[in-house]
């Protein structure tokens, strides 16, 4: 091995680096060759193997689940995406926002964008299309909603701090829109670092870009019910204890409200945010209870209904989309300036955490009944006790803090929203294979 020293030496320790001299593989080769009794052929067929291992060793990693990492400034957008940002930027409304929307390709994402471009503010998009579900669904409500409505999107990943701030050097942003995240509570049992990645990390390196701006903006960020955990006091309300989450979503988003104070308190960065209840409508997200029974109910394919210790009920506080854009574009436009300039506080700022629900919960059970009115299809219905995977047993929200400063009204029962989302999934899914068909 001493002979092999001078050329591991030479190898950098920072991956991609690496470009093989000649020279090195030469006297790597005459060296075996010499002091061994290999054939000839052998030592080739060694010399291929080790430019196998080199490239293998070197290669991007792999891409299954959350795909690519970080990427060349190019494959942004495609070509002049720059010069897409500065015009998806653009103000139609003389007191309107410039507003960053992290997550722009998902659930909310796409709503919360379109109701903001369509009222006049000024709209650039981020999203790293993961695969976490259907990829095709998020390029769809690209194609269909987003692009329709003159919002473009930004194919990069918040984790990007050079992405970040290149955007911030294109925009003068007055708000952030942070919306990105790993959704989810039993899919952190099989991918337990996305969430720190997406949630944590990328949440942090948002805040890091954001406190840096000259003037910083507003932020306005998604939380989440979940992070009441185990609280058995209902409705929940903001100031009831949080401190006991039942999932690893749970607590990354909980830390994000943590990490949000900090920053919040030491950069002068003004943030609000807001705690989602079971949010449903058209474009959803299919690894809902509503989106895959309704998939499952047509297919005529069984269901399961959890049901809690001694058979009790499980219900959720379900909350329409549109009712939850409403929500974000309140918070939007009441959050105050942030304070802070080039990383340093210069006073007091807002810093704000509302529920956004219905107020109304809905047991399983009863959703089931609503779809199958809906789908006229009787579901193969299965009870069984709820795993222990993160899920907990019931959620209804205490919405008067956020009537009372944002406005925030839900007008929208179940029966009418999941009669909006059923019409747009046959449309959609069922529509989409007759076409195919002819």
């Amino acid at each position: 091995m001493t002979s092999l020293k001078p050329i591991l030496d030479n190898i950098p320790s920072t991956p991609g680096k690496f470009k093989p001299d000649k020279s090195s593989f030469y006297y790597l080769y005459h060296r075996i060759r010499l002091h061994t009794s290999i054939p000839r052929i052998t030592l080739w067929t060694l010399v291929f193997l080790t430019l196998i291992s080199f490239f293998l060793f070197f290669s991007p990693p792999s891409t299954t689940g959350h795909r690519r990492g970080l990427r060349t400034a190019a494959s942004y957008g495609g070509s002049g995406w720059e010069k897409k940002v500065k015009a998806s930027a653009k103000l139609r409304s003389r007191n309107g926002h410039v507003v960053l929307v992290t997550g722009a390709a998902g659930f909310v994402g796409a709503h919360a964008s379109v109701a903001l471009k369509r009222r006049g503010d000024g709209v650039v998009g981020l999203d790293n299309f993961n695969s976490y579900y259907d990829v095709n669904l998020k390029k769809a409500r690209k194609s269909q909603l987003l692009d329709g409505a003159g919002v473009f999107v930004v194919d990069g990943d918040i984790n990007d701090d050079v992405l970040l701030r290149k955007l911030f050097g294109l925009v003068h942003f007055t708000h952030v829109l942070h919306l990105a995240a790993q959704a989810g509570v039993r899919y952190a049992m099989v991918n337990p670092n996305s969430y720190i990645k997406s949630n944590i990390d990328g949440f942090v390196n948002i805040l890091e870009v954001a406190k840096s701006i000259n003037p910083q903006p507003a932020i306005v960020w998604a939380s989440s019910s979940s992070v009441y955990g185990l609280n058995s006091k209902v409705p929940f309300s903001e100031k009831d204890r949080t401190d006991q989450p039942a999932s690893l979503y749970a607590a990354t988003k909980k830390a994000g409200e943590e990490i949000a104070h900090t920053y919040n308190h030491i950069y002068g960065l003004s943030i609000t945010g807001l705690r989602f209840f079971t949010v449903y409508g058209p474009w959803g997200r299919p690894d809902m209870a509503y989106f895959f029974f309704t998939k499952d109910i047509l297919k005529r394919r069984p269901i399961s209904i959890f049901e809690g210790p001694n058979h009790a009920t499980v219900a959720r506080d379900f909350t329409y989309i549109d009712d939850i854009v409403k929500g974000c574009l309140s918070a939007l436009d009441t959050a105050k300036k942030s304070t802070g300039s080039g990383g340093k506080k210069n006073g007091e700022a807002q810093f704000r955490i509302f529920n956004l629900g219905n107020t109304s919960p809905v047991s399983v059970n009863k959703l089931v009944n609503i779809l199958e009115k809906l789908l006229k299809v009787k579901a193969k219905k299965k009870v069984v006790l709820m795993p222990r995977n993160g899920d907990v047993p019931f959620t209804h929200a205490n919405i008067s803090l956020a009537h009372k400063e944002l406005g925030y009204r839900p007008t929208t029962d179940l029966g009418t929203g999941l009669t909006k989302f059923v019409k747009w999934y046959k449309d959609y899914y069922v529509g989409k294979k007759k076409s195919a068909w002819k």
